[in-house]
């Protein structure tokens, strides 16, 4: 009798236990890894300029480009002449008055400078956008 108890006793610690470890490794199996942002922030051009100057997004975010000046404004990734840093600032291109155009989604982490092209370096006319980043980090070089 006494057999069959702990018999007993034993089956019901070993179900609750195995109950107890699946129920902990249900859900998510990597809670710590951080989803996307598809964040989307804007940048206004103006005759005195961008801004602001220094924006972030979350990785996949893209950013809006808006000409509120009278002149034709060209937008384009550092470094200058070969724009190549980080290519889908380089996607807003040249903008009419009044016209908008967002960059393609920046798939990575970093620091990207873009400026306006058709400025000659004016250094109001330059800014850095943090992708997935803090203010800490190294801004690239200017124009």
């Amino acid at each position: 009798m006494k057999e069959r108890y702990w018999l007993r006793v034993g089956s019901g610690l070993m179900a609750i236990g195995l109950a107890a470890t699946l129920g902990a490794c249900g859900g998510d199996s990597n809670p710590m890894s951080p989803s996307p942002s598809n964040s989307t922030a804007t940048v206004t051009i103006t005759a005195a300029g961008v801004s602001p100057k220094q924006i972030s997004v979350g990785i996949n975010g893209t950013v809006m480009f808006i000409n509120n000046d009278s002149v034709t404004r060209q937008i384009n990734s550092n470094p200058f002449p070969a724009h190549d840093d980080c290519p889908p600032i380089n996607e807003v291109g040249t903008l009419a008055p009044g016209q908008q155009r967002a960059t393609g989604p920046l798939t990575f982490q970093g620091a990207c400078g873009f400026h306006e092209h058709l400025s000659g370096g004016a250094e109001a006319f330059m800014g850095v956008i943090l992708v997935n980043t803090t203010n800490s980090d190294t801004p690239p070089s200017g124009y």
